[in-house]
């Protein structure tokens, strides 16, 4: 094989006349006229190309070549023409239909950074032999319309980047395009940003495995039809849709999602998207979605109903940023959570005990699933399988707009944190626990803090014989006139500071039951309970207490108050009640 890089990077040569060279027997010109960049004019009308094989880079990085004359070229035995117009900077137009690429194996990147390419004519090019076409149209800036449909694909494997950041394409012709064989279709369309509609009706998908990033931020296109593909061998839908932001709605019911691993950032960012069905998505394999339908802020419904999470499936603020979204629907799915977070610190609480810095901590986790979904007024989670779940703290915190929440046998016996579950709840009436199973359950502290509306909550069914924290667990619930808490178990509770705070509509309430011997704080514990008329702390042992300041503080109506085990230690210097009342 003769190899030459006769004219390679000499950045001064402005123009070459090569009509009458005499290449009959090369068979290679890889690199020929690599990064000649003054160059503005070459003559190839009469070259002599027949026995060629090879022109990788052939004119690669000739940023100042403006047009070329390839309509005599003839080269029947080439097989690579990887980078053949690498970073033509100023090419405007180009014409290969009578290009005979019949033994063209590899055209990877052969357009690529072509910036200011506007128009290319590849309308009778024929290859029956092309494998790789990566790259091949990626950064052609101002290229706004391509034909490719006369195109043979027949065997080309990896199409990844192949028309990625074609900023100004408005209009691309696929529609004979056989992808039978591609397995790769990485951001295949990612950064067409003009792209209003594309038709993908013939595309075939079966062998794909890779098609994260495909159309990401392809931030114009309105629709986009997906029905006929098929994903049974995709692993990787990454950042597929994301940032797609004017797609109002998109059809994915067909979807087989059954060896897909990741789906991190998957529908994020589309910010015009109104509703989406999800209920077919098979997600047993999926270990990563993370902020997969994040910052879709006109989101109002997703049917998630069917969805199975697995081991160390990572599912941290899924919906963040879906501040419209008012209805989800996770009935019937299958929470096995397992996170390992590479974390500074953890404080001690409850369930955790101190950990040296930058280690990696295994628990499994629910929390921040729905963080920033504020406009969310009713969720389903009726049926749901989250028996491997250890942590539901914060899982629904925040949720100021909700008046319906469907936990009916939902299945989380392992939980041990509830801590601010159903925080600020400022709409939520009424809610049914009777099927709570919290015989594992340490901490619910701030549990029903702040739920303003709720009027009445049967908690019948709670065991809480291992409950150490009801710090705050009332506090705030404003519009509850009566709660039964005679079946609470509380011989291992520590703190019940602000417990009942502000419970303004509570009128009675018989504690006579509660175990108090290892609490160590009731600081206003009922502080705030101003219609509170009635308490029986009758067999409440307080010999541990050290915190019991304001513990009646602001009871103005309390007329009955049964403290008779009490004990007040004489070093605690404490205002209990905040007038006199009568016991």
């Amino acid at each position: 094989m003769v190899k030459l890089y006769l004219f390679s990077s000499i950045k001064h040569l402005v123009n070459i006349n090569l009509s009458y060279f005499n290449a009959q027997d090369m068979d290679n010109m890889d690199y020929i006229f690599y990064n000649c960049n003054s160059l503005i004019s070459i003559n190839l009308s009469n070259f002599n190309s027949q026995n060629l094989t090879s022109m990788k880079y052939f004119i690669s990085g000739c940023i100042s070549l403006q047009s070329i004359d390839l309509s005599y070229f003839n080269v029947p035995k080439i097989t690579s023409m990887k980078k053949m117009f690498y970073k033509f900077k100023s090419l405007i137009s180009i014409n290969l239909s009578n290009l005979n690429a019949q033994n063209v194996t590899n055209m990877a990147y052969m357009f690529s950074d072509c910036i200011s390419l506007t128009s290319i004519n590849l309308s009778n090019l024929n290859t029956p032999n092309i494998t790789n076409m990566e790259y091949m149209f990626s950064g052609c800036e101002s290229l706004k319309c391509i034909d490719l449909s006369s195109l043979n694909a027949q065997n080309v494997s990896n199409m990844e980047f192949m028309f990625s950041n074609c900023k100004s394409l408005t209009s691309i012709k696929l529609s004979s395009l056989n992808t039978q064989n591609v397995t790769n279709m990485a951001r295949m369309f990612s950064g067409c940003k003009s792209l209003i509609s594309i038709n993908l009706s013939n595309f075939k998908t079966q062998k794909v495995t890779n098609m994260s990033n495909m159309f990401y931020n392809c931030e114009s296109l309105k629709s986009l039809d997906l029905t006929n593909f098929n994903t049974q061998n995709v692993t990787n839908m990454e950042y597929m849709l994301s940032g797609c932001k004017s797609l109002i709605s998109i059809d994915l019911s067909n979807f087989n999602t059954q060896n897909v691993t990741n789906m991190e950032y998957m529908l994020s960012g589309c910010k015009s998207l109104i509703s989406i069905d999800l209920s077919n998505f098979n997600t047993q394999n999926v270990i990563n979605m993370k902020y997969m339908l994040s910052d879709n802020e006109s989101l109002k419904s997703i049917n998630l109903s069917n969805l199975k999470i697995q081991k160390d499936t990572n599912m941290e603020n899924i919906f963040y940023g879906c501040n419209s979204l008012i209805s989800i629907n996770l009935s019937k799915s299958n929470f096995i959570l397992n996170f390992k977070q590479k974390i500074k610190y953890i404080k001690k609480d409850h369930y955790f005990n101190y950990i040296d810095k930058y280690n990696y901590v295994e628990y499994s986790n629910m929390k921040d699933i729905f963080n920033g979904c504020n406009s969310l007024i009713s969720i389903n989670l009726s049926n749901c399988n989250a028996k491997d779940v250890t942590n539901m703290d914060e899982i629904f915190s925040n949720f100021k707009n909700l008046i319906s929440i469907d936990l009916s046998n939902l299945n989380a016996p392992n939980v041990i944190n509830m801590s601010e579950m159903f925080y600020n709840y400022e709409s939520l009436k009424s809610i049914d626990l009777s099927n709570f199973n919290t015989q594992s359950v340490t901490n619910m502290s701030y549990m029903f803090y702040n739920c303003e509306s709720l009027i009445s909550i049967d908690l019948t069914k709670f065991n809480t014989q291992n409950v150490t924290s009801m710090a705050y667990m009332f506090s705030g619930c404003k519009s509850l006139i009566s709660i039964d808490l005679s079946n609470f178990n509380t011989q291992n509770v520590t703190n019940m500071s602000y417990m009942f705070e502000w419970c303004n509509s509570l009128i009675s309430i018989d504690l006579s039951n509660f175990n108090t011997q290892n609490v160590t704080s009731m600081s206003s514990m009922f502080s705030g309970c101003n219609s509170l008329k009635s308490v029986d702390l009758s067999n409440c042992n307080t010999q541990n207490v050290n915190y019991m300041s304001s513990i009646f503080s602001g009871c103005s109506s309390l007329i009955k108050l049964n403290i008779y085990n009490f004990l007040i230690k004489k070093k605690l210097n404490i205002m209990i009640f905040s007038k006199t009342v009568n016991y």
